[in-house]
């Protein structure tokens, strides 16, 4: 290898690695303690009323339901829950809240009663790989504004338990990673729903997340990791064959995702996770009049409870597997 060559691969590399950081004083997730780290869910499930930390991971980790011999679990958690460290005599958390990557404030709520997540920010990163999303909810307070230049060091705000079903026994912080899946969000929800979007692009909905929890651990292992190389890497579960007419903006900021293609495009095949990340494009031979669902892994479970309903149980696309695929590829 030249000595120019192992310096430019050098430079890339050290641009592309992650300065990726814990959110908050809580290290119990790098040492191994689930308990310690991820703030337990209330669990009534045949009967038996429990406290299981193992729902506050991201994943699919909530709504138990029993299929067959085995436990399926329906509802899937987009983030952690981070536990608090510490609380005041009165019980509230005191854990400042800090970015895991530098960046940008590109949202604060307006108001705590405007979303599930209660208080929530949005932090743009602009990685060598595209623009990346962090978001920080239920928080008690907020100490940023849009546009503000974040580091590890900035204080966003303060941990607490806004938005709905969470009591101050339950506070946390729910933290997520994301790619923006739709420039043009609000005109998609406001064909979908009657309520008003209050969140721009920076909705939930609009914001599809990276394990972060995985991410997380496989940093500690190989801190040179990139998110391209982490993502690529995760478990392919359906996949999507969409007409070739496909606007797919998310393309646009996250091209690594995208074969380029050697001839004449018909379709394109998009693999998706479980949860409807996109591993990898490529293009595809045969001609789609709309999106279908081309390929699902086989498993024990059924196929609805374990892509979060986006492929029915006979392997078609459902209704709001539709309405996802038209958020992702722009139709």
């Amino acid at each position: 290898m030249s000595r120019f060559f192992a310096l430019f691969l050098a430079a890339v590399t050290s641009a592309s690695a992650l300065d990726l950081r814990l959110p908050t004083d809580n290290g119990a997730l790098l040492v191994g303690d689930g308990s310690g780290y991820f703030q337990f869910v209330d669990r009534d499930f045949e009967g038996v009323k429990s406290t299981p930390w193992e729902g506050g991971q991201f994943g699919f980790v909530r709504d138990a339901r029993r299929v067959g011999q085995r436990i399926a679990f329906a509802r899937f958690h987009e983030g952690m829950d981070v536990k608090p460290t510490q609380r005041d005599a009165k019980g509230n958390p005191l854990d400042d809240i800090h970015p895991i990557l530098p960046g940008t404030v590109v949202y604060v709520t307006a108001s705590a009663g405007q979303s599930n997540y209660g208080r929530y920010i949005v932090v743009q990163h602009d990685l060598t790989e595209g623009a990346f999303f962090s978001l920080y909810a239920h928080l008690a307070s907020s100490n940023v504004t849009v546009g503000d230049k974040v580091t590890h060091s900035s204080v966003l705000g303060r941990m607490g338990y806004t938005g709905s079903g969470i009591d101050q026994r339950r506070a946390h912080l729910h933290v997520e990673l994301n790619l923006l899946l739709n420039p043009e969000f609000e005109a998609w929800h406001a064909s979908h729903f009657r309520s008003p979007n209050h969140h721009g692009p920076y909705n939930g909905m609009n914001l599809l997340g990276v394990d972060l929890q995985a991410l997380y651990q496989a940093h500690q292992k190989n801190p040179a990791i990139t998110l391209s190389e982490f993502i690529q890497g995760n478990e392919a579960w359906f996949e999507l064959t969409v007409p070739a007419t496909a606007k797919m903006d998310f393309i646009k900021r996250y091209p690594w995702l995208r074969d380029v293609p050697t001839g004449p495009v018909n379709a394109w095949k998009i693999r998706c996770t479980r949860w409807g990340l996109p591993v990898s494009v490529r293009a595809a031979d045969q001609a789609v009049q709309k999106p279908v669902v081309s390929w699902v892994k086989d498993d024990p479970i059924p196929h609805y409870y374990n892509t979060r309903g986006l492929v029915s149980n006979s392997g078609q696309i459902t209704v709001s597997g539709l309405q996802f695929v038209q958020l992702l590829i722009g139709l």
